[in-house]
């Protein structure tokens, strides 16, 4: 039996800028995992799973339509991972193979609250690395990446795919948002084979060294957000908007610069002051898409991290899940998380998972 994991994650900064081309954001590897097991089947094949199930279908008004979103149902990220990697195995050469595939996940409560570490990115990554292994496929984290990023923007359609950079590479990590148009075009033009070894324009990632007195905090909301859907809205607004859209990613590649290089330099002091930047422009964009980025219980996470020398912001899509803090190591964490508990925020003690060869 062939057992797998990959790690769930978080923005510490650059969310929704990273949506463009070339835009950088930075996320952080968590030691919450999605595990997925392959064993060979001689007679039928299955997928199971105590998470993903299709029983709970979600849905929203549209006028009078009902409107599934399956981009939220982790189970289709399952299937794609599955049909990529057999179509990538078949252009090498290997046969098809009955298995049983089991998943099972870390990164949503067992009372099914969602902490938004990622879970649809994890599981991809998770079942395309477990399925490469299964059939003996020579893939590298390159290759893994391209070929999970490939199975989750055929399901989602959006978003920038840092979350699956960060479930293959693990750690701190810089991501540069690749080309998704010249995706959409190359998959007609190419092979499988042949995508995973082009160099995928505008892609950048690197690995980080984080300063060695940051103290990473987590606080979650209670309040589930849908990533896809407020990317949907922001992309809306950045048409009608266009001026202030431009002004938002010009500050938000400067705030991530400064962030880059405080990693650079092992400086706390410029990480903080790219956080508070960042954070200051997402609260900017927020306003003119009118979007709720920052609810009343993100607000006070923020504001109790900041009374003890930390800067926080929203993570990812805002609208609830988590928020997160770059505190000094010299501060106790558990004050911190004291105060949150009084408000009805959870901390979450999770740790940074680095990926080892």
């Amino acid at each position: 039996m062939i057992k797998v994991k990959a790690p769930g994650k978080l923005y510490l900064a650059g969310e929704y800028a990273v949506v463009e081309t070339g835009y950088p954001a930075i996320l952080v590897a968590l030691n919450q995992f999605v595990h997925v097991s392959v064993e060979e089947s001689h007679d039928y094949g299955s997928i199971i799973s105590r998470q993903y199930q299709e029983e709970s279908l979600y849905w929203k008004r549209q006028g009078n339509q009902m409107i599934f979103d399956n981009r939220d149902n982790p189970f289709h990220y399952i299937l794609s991972g599955i049909k990529i990697t057999e179509q990538y195995a078949q252009t090498l050469g290997k046969k098809m193979q009955c298995y049983h595939l089991k998943i099972d996940s870390e990164l949503d409560s067992l009372d099914g609250k969602k902490y938004g570490l990622g879970s649809s990115a994890a599981v991809t990554v998770a079942t395309v690395k477990a399925l490469c292994a299964f059939y003996e496929l020579p893939v590298s984290k390159d290759g893994l990446f391209k070929l999970a990023a490939i199975a989750h923007f055929e399901v989602q359609g959006n978003g920038s795919l840092g979350d699956i950079a960060a479930s293959v590479y693990g750690g701190y990590i810089a991501y540069h948002s690749f080309d998704r148009e010249w995706l959409t075009l190359a998959r007609k033009e190419y092979s499988l084979n042949e995508l995973v070894k082009l160099t995928w324009p505008q892609l950048k990632i690197e690995l980080l060294d984080p300063p060695t007195d940051l103290n990473l905090l987590i606080g979650w909301t209670g309040s589930p957000a849908s990533t896809s859907q407020l990317v949907d809205v922001v992309g809306l607004k950045k048409a009608e908007k266009k001026a202030k859209y431009n002004l938002f990613l010009k500050e938000s590649d400067a705030c991530l610069q400064k962030i880059i290089a405080g990693f650079h330099h092992g400086s706390l002091k410029e990480v903080q002051e790219g956080l508070q930047q960042n954070h200051k422009s997402l609260q900017k964009m927020a306003q003119f898409s009118n979007l709720n980025l920052e609810t009343a219980k993100l607000q006070r996470l923020i504001k109790i991290a900041e009374s003890f020398g930390g800067v926080a912001k929203s993570s990812g899509a805002g609208g609830g899940d988590c928020g997160i803090v770059a505190l000094n190591k010299v501060i106790d964490p558990q004050k911190v998380y004291n105060k949150w508990q009084a408000e009805g925020i959870e901390p979450l003690n999770l740790k940074v998972h680095y990926v080892v060869d």
